[in-house]
């Protein structure tokens, strides 16, 4: 479809806009995090790497990422062995009530985290006997589950049933199609959900409000519980910047996993 010369210009603008609201707040962070100036008076007073230097001690921090990756990493584990089995099945098999199982796995990421949340807590605390680690972890797999799913899901049907059923017709069993056929065809999809799995948890502030146990602080909760402490401000803008820079290897990883190759 061709534009004019102005339709182009038009939306150029508009693109350029968006772009601009979302990136240059955060940009805005990165060097503020360099600001040598408590308050953070724009511009910069003067730049330095001394809260660079106080966050990479502040044992706070240490502690929160340390259980921030524990349970990205758990609930990612938890993710693919639930959502690849799901989306095999679905993608796979007919069987009575399939479409209602397919939703059921997609409407978690699309509900309010709000509502997970509030209805997770009084599930632990009402027949659970409270908020652990745990729940933490089976809160974050329950939208980490989703993302795993969509990815395989999607594979599967790119690539159809074909190779597998040569590869029965030749004489494999199942367990050998799986491992030498679909596991080599589908392993881009895995590692790609897994990816973006441990981001959204590693991020994950809503849920884990409502889920976590008393003295379980994972990195959002301690940010958020430290952005308006005026001593604490300035590690906060480090330990924000440091994230927007790590966030984006996982999500350029996934992105490139996922494209089809030409």
């Amino acid at each position: 479809m061709n534009l004019s010369r102005t339709a182009r210009i038009v939306l150029w603008g508009f693109m350029g806009f968006g772009l601009s609201f979302i990136y240059v707040p955060l940009m805005l962070v990165v060097i503020n995090s360099f600001n040598k100036n408590k308050s953070f008076n724009w511009p910069p007073t003067g730049f330095t790497t001394m809260w660079w230097t106080k966050a990479a001690s502040n044992s706070g921090v240490k502690d929160a990422i340390l259980l921030s990756v524990l349970t990205a990493s758990l609930a990612t584990i938890i993710a693919l062995i639930l959502g690849s089995l799901a989306a095999a099945a679905i993608a796979r098999y007919n069987f009575f009530g399939r479409d209602v199982i397919s939703l059921m796995f997609v409407l978690p990421i699309a509900l309010p985290g709000i509502v997970t949340g509030i209805a997770l807590n009084n599930v632990f605390t009402n027949f659970f006997g409270g908020l652990t680690f745990f729940t933490i972890i089976i809160g974050h797999a329950t939208f980490c589950v989703v993302v795993v799913f969509n990815n395989v899901a999607a594979r599967y049907r790119r690539m159809g049933a074909t190779f597998e059923e040569a590869s029965m017709d030749l004489g494999a069993n199942r367990l050998t199609t799986f491992r030498l056929v679909t596991f080599p065809m589908i392993r881009n999809a895995l590692v790609a959900g897994a990816l973006l799995s441990f981001g959204l948890s590693f991020d994950e502030i809503i849920v884990t409000t409502f889920t976590a146990g008393a003295g379980q602080t994972t990195l959002p909760i301690w940010i958020f519980q430290n952005l308006f402490r005026p001593n604490q401000a300035p590690i906060v803008n480090v330990v924000a910047a440091a994230l927007i820079v790590v966030s984006i290897i996982p999500i350029y990883l996934s992105q490139r996993l996922t494209q089809e190759r030409k």
